[in-house]
Order: structure tokens, then C-alpha cells, then sequence
């Protein structure tokens, strides 16, 4: 059955709701023929398929209507312009959010409105393929103010007599800084400042670009572990991509 029907009436089991379109006229695809045993299978759904999927493309944004949750992500009902929900995609679990889920009922729940970006249309298996987390901005692209909830602590660097930072590194950068300060066209790393945040993206430690833009001959990197972030201040003549390709690199020789 199209989803059109259960996002009517949420209220109703679909038992109900069968029941309840004895009578009406419905647009159906014939999807199985036996004649052997004179029966034949009905698809509303497929129907909708080939009316509507025509309508829409990778890219497009929707607001939708969470429909099923299961382990591997959320089957969601698509509203188009008439208010209606005629077409169903999947938001796998890893296009939920940028956090790291363990559990999608955490977050998601059946009949929950979202908006929902298509990033990929199966038109041979009439299959939508959903993300939530791709309307959000992508952490590996954020500064540490952003990183940061307002309520959560922000650490400017303190020096000690020495005029050394007195900030510890999270556990295996040391290492990493000393690989990248090998690399030509790198020339200083120091730990500018530090912070706690509220939700945990990966226990391991993870090191992403910011985009806070470069100032002169000085860029940013985010390093995070846990709930621990530390903004990184790299003295370097090399670009953007000169730095990601420093980094593999440097990743590939630390153990």
C-alpha cells in the first residue's frame, strides 16, 4: 500500500485502514500473475512509484514522516507539494547524524516529522536513499566556537614559565605532531585551545580541517576524542590539499 493512507490516519492499524478502502478506487501495477492459480498481486505502492518518482531528484530536500525504524536505519514517507506522502526511502543509520548512533530508536521514532536531503534514486529497484545529518554542517567542517555547545567549557591556551603550553595532548597526537612537524612546508604545531562537548562523535582519535579560514601562513585543525576536542594551529606554507595529503601520509606511518 502507498503511504498516503497510513500518514492520513495515523491513529488506524493498517488492518483498519484495508478494511476501511473496501469500495474506493485505487491505482495499483500488477507485480505478480500466476494463472495457474488464478491469483493475482496488486502493488499501490509500485503505482505511486511510477507516478511520482519521476517528480523527484538526488538533491532534492522534503519534509517527511518517519514511517519504520529498524536496525539498519528508518524507512521515511515523503510529503509532496499536495500534502500528501506518496514514496518511501531508507535514511540508513550512518546518514541519521553526524553523532555516533548505536541505536537508531535513540533518535528516531515511528510518526517523528523530519527533513529529510534524496542522495541517491535506485530507479530500476524504485529504491530512495535518504539523509538526514547532510542538512546539518558537517563537523569535519567546524570550527571549534561551533564544535562547542554554549553551556559546554572552552579552554583559551595557558603558557607555563617556560612559555610552553601546559595543554596535554589527547592521547597519540603527540606522535602525530611530531610526524607532521617532519613534513616540508610544516613548521610549527601548537595547541591553541581546548574544549567539552556534550555529545561523543568516535572514541578514537580523530583529526579533521576546519573551516575556519586560513589567517596568513597559519591553519586550523580540529582533533577530537571522546567528548574532548583541541583545536590545533599549524604554521605551514601548504594549501588546503597540500595539508590533507601531509596528514595521509603522516597517518599511514603512525601505527
Amino acid at each position: 500500500m502507498s503511504p498516503y493512507h497510513s500518514c492520513k490516519e495515523p491513529q488506524k492499524t493498517i488492518q483498519e485502514i484495508a478494511r476501511d478502502l473496501t469500495g474506493s478506487v485505487l491505482s495499483v501495477k500488477v507485480i505478480q500473475a500466476d494463472e495457474d492459480r488464478r491469483r493475482l498481486i496488486f502493488s499501490e505502492k509500485e503505482a505511486s512509484w511510477l507516478k511520482f518518482s519521476n517528480k523527484i531528484n538526488v538533491g532534492d530536500t522534503y519534509q517527511a514522516k518517519v514511517g519504520s525504524v529498524e536496525d539498519y536505519g528508518a524507512f521515511v514517507h515523503l510529503r509532496f507539494p499536495d500534502g500528501s506522502y506518496h514514496l518511501t526511502g531508507l535514511v540508513h543509520v550512518s546518514e541519521v547524524s553526524w553523532d555516533l548512533v548505536h541505536d537508531v530508536r535513540d533518535i528516531l521514532t515511528e510518526g517523528d516529522d523530519v527533513r529529510v536531503k534524496i542522495i541517491n534514486i535506485d530507479r530500476e529497484k524504485s529504491r530512495i536513499t535518504l539523509s538526514i545529518k547532510q542538512l546539518e554542517e558537517d563537523p569535519l567542517l567546524e570550527t571549534l566556537d561551533k564544535v562547542i555547545h554554549k553551556d559546554a567549557s572552552v579552554h583559551t591556551n595557558s603558557l607555563d614559565s617556560n612559555g610552553s603550553s601546559i595543554i596535554e595532548p589527547l592521547p597519540g597526537l603527540e606522535t602525530i605532531i611530531e610526524e607532521l612537524l617532519q613534513e616540508d612546508g610544516i613548521y610549527d604545531i601548537i595547541i591553541s585551545r581546548q574544549g567539552f562537548e556534550k555529545r561523543v562523535v568516535s572514541q578514537d582519535l580523530q583529526l579533521w580541517l576546519s573551516n575556519a579560514p586560513a589567517t596568513g601562513d597559519q591553519f586550523t585543525l580540529l582533533a577530537r576524542a571522546g567528548r574532548q576536542v583541541q583545536e590545533i594551529q599549524l604554521t605551514t606554507s601548504l594549501d588546503q590539499e597540500g595539508i590533507k595529503r601531509a596528514l595521509q601520509r603522516v597517518l599511514e606511518r603512525v601505527p
